[in-house]
């Protein structure tokens, strides 16, 4: 049996990773498509790096706009991802 994983080895919680984005489809429904639904951010900036380099992988998938998020708090969206 192994012994527990150290702090420093677990899993970051929400309060860790605030910073997540809302993805909709192009009706305005929030949609959670695998593999880009569960994302959370330690800060605002990581979560904007990351929608700047998947978007085109997001639009291929159905998601047509994002909403940011810090907690429950919505920072600003829907911001669309189409041209």
């Amino acid at each position: 049996m192994l012994p527990d994983q150290p702090p420093t080895f677990r899993q970051p919680t929400a309060a860790d990773r605030p910073w997540w984005w809302r993805l909709e489809d192009a009706s305005g429904n929030e949609v959670a498509p695998e593999g880009f639904a569960s994302e959370r951010f330690a800060s605002q900036a990581d979560a904007e790096s990351w929608v700047g380099e998947i978007w085109a992988d997001m639009v291929e998938v159905g998601v047509a706009a994002v909403t940011l998020f810090e907690h429950e708090r919505e920072v600003y969206g829907p911001m669309s991802l189409h041209a």
